[in-house]
């Protein structure tokens, strides 16, 4: 269902029933990147779980269904971009991109920047480069990206 103008996506705040919906959408997203760099499952699993926070997550809805989730940390002069996913069977339909859209215009309406770290093997780096973030820096397994605020 491609369309030719933006796709109406919705966000609701995270409830605690939401854990498990999330977590699923996390480990399906993050499970060829966990195996590709031989991360330890039950390290991930642990680190999930201590660091999904209701008060940060708003889960992300096209047509009144629930397809994908974001968690973003307000720190300082920025946004920070935790965690984006998105059900497969809507991916590339534009609603990542919509997400992180409606995410700057928050950010921007504060003057804020917005900030992700994406792992290297993640085509998800193009996305944010195409909506105008940089790298500041990078180490042996992640890109640090940031879009100022001033950014048009």
């Amino acid at each position: 269902m491609l369309q030719n103008g933006p796709v109406p996506i919705e966000l609701r705040p995270a409830l605690d029933h939401d854990f498990e919906y999330c977590r699923r959408l996390y480990f399906d997203g993050m499970g060829w990147i966990i195996d590709e760099l031989h991360l330890d499952r039950t390290a991930q699993e642990t680190g999930f779980r201590q660091q999904w926070n209701t008060a940060q997550v708003r889960i992300v809805l096209f047509d009144g269904t629930d397809v994908g989730w974001v968690q973003t940390v307000r720190a300082d002069n920025e946004l920070f971009v935790g965690q984006m996913f998105v059900e497969s069977l809507f991916q590339r339909k534009g609603i990542g991109t919509q997400v992180m859209k409606r995410l700057i215009s928050e950010a921007t309406a504060f003057n804020l920047a917005v900030r992700v770290n994406v792992v290297r093997i993640n085509p998800a780096r193009r996305l944010y480069e195409r909506l105008g973030f940089r790298v500041t820096h990078e180490d042996d397994r992640k890109f640090y990206m940031k879009r100022d605020a001033d950014v048009v």
